[in-house]
């Protein structure tokens, strides 16, 4: 049967007779892909003290994320954040320094919601499953909240705040002055030891402690508010009797103001060196197709795809997905009793992926 192709904007368009099968779906998710940012961690090669400066040699040989961004990818951020991180058999260490010309901070109680304050937070995910995840927030005071989710909240996900990570260790250095508004800060700096032995515990099995190679998936967030300054304190800024929108500043881009979406954190990758130097960091030969998979499971249960929800229990409906500027894939979408599934087979590895209406991810 012949078919018409037309080429409009640099995209191949199929139409077929009415005799022929239905039509395919054409979708593009080249917007909605994230591609992680990565960091190969290095093991320290002498015992860490956690003071907030980060003057240990292996620190000095750790290098810097890029500076953070803004949350949506758009927007710049005011002000300068970054981190770096090492490990060793007990701990995963975190240090970041965040510039602030005003440092303040008014929660002192652990584990109440830190990010009502000005704070740093750290998400870890060791199973790379988006679920089952460990979050970490601590602002000027040093005062941490840590907490688990069983899965985002996105999908009825749940926070436990009784999660507390007895041995950490944490420490905050303040370059200028706590809670005084009458001069210019340089900026604050946040140290963490964050016990390895309760993340191996969210690993899938094996559960055991990171081997040369392996890869967890971790992010970091910066929320920060516009103040007012009352009686000679700060206060969250108001508008209309209102607090003002937050800034939400992160290493690896979310795209949108969520940082629970945990398939698009960044990529951690262990080494047993002490220094990262000719470690390559290990590519995911299919890392594009599974974010694909989770960009699909997004349109679908929450944007433009949702109406597919509507078809009928045990129906197909092929699609054409437009993954980069110079490639396409097909994808089935199937309709099932308790959702949907879409089938995407990598033309990369012919290995066949599977994605539910609760983003699960799994291999055929």
């Amino acid at each position: 049967m012949r078919h018409l192709i037309r080429i409009c904007f640099g995209i191949v368009l199929f139409t077929c007779h009415s005799q022929d099968k239905p039509k395919a779906i054409y979708v593009s998710v080249i917007e909605s892909v994230i591609i992680p940012k990565h960091y190969i961690i290095s093991k320290a090669s002498e015992n860490i003290t956690v003071d907030g400066k980060a003057s240990e040699l292996s620190w000095e040989n750790a290098s810097f994320t890029d500076l953070f961004i803004d949350i949506e990818g758009v927007k710049e951020p005011k002000y300068a954040t970054k981190t770096k991180m090492l490990w060793d058999d007990q701990f995963l260490y975190v240090y970041a320094e965040l510039s602030e010309p005003h440092i303040w901070g008014t929660l002192k109680q652990r584990d109440t919601i830190i990010y009502y304050n000005n704070d740093f937070e750290v998400f870890i995910d060791p199973s790379q499953t988006g679920i089952g995840y460990g979050e970490i927030e601590i602002n000027a005071l040093n005062t941490v909240w840590d907490l688990y989710l069983n899965k985002p909240y996105r999908i009825g996900g749940h926070a436990n705040f009784e999660w507390n990570l007895n041995e950490l260790k944490s420490a905050v250095q303040i370059h200028g002055s706590l809670n005084n508004p009458n001069d210019i800060d340089s900026l604050w700096t946040v140290e963490l030891a964050i016990p390895i032995k309760p993340l191996i515990a969210l690993k899938k099995r094996p559960k055991s402690a990171p081997k040369e190679g392996e890869q967890w998936r971790i992010n970091f967030s910066r929320v920060q508010w516009d103040h007012d300054i009352i009686d000679g304190k700060y206060y969250r800024k108001k508008e209309d009797g209102k607090f003002s929108p937050e800034y939400n500043w992160v290493w690896s881009n979310q795209k949108v103001i969520n940082m629970h979406e945990p398939e698009k954190w960044g990529v951690l990758q262990f080494t047993e060196k002490s220094n990262t130097q000719n470690i390559p960091f290990i590519q995911d030969a299919d890392l594009l197709i599974k974010q694909t998979a989770f960009a699909l499971f997004r349109k679908t249960r929450y944007k433009d795809l949702k109406y597919l929800l509507d078809e009928q229990d045990g129906s197909n409906k092929e699609m054409n997905v437009t993954i980069s500027m110079d490639r396409a894939i097909k994808v089935v979408f199937h309709k099932t009793l308790f959702g949907f599934e879409y089938e995407i087979k990598s033309p990369i590895t012919d290995i066949i992926y599977i994605i539910n209406q609760e983003g699960t991810l799994k291999v055929l």
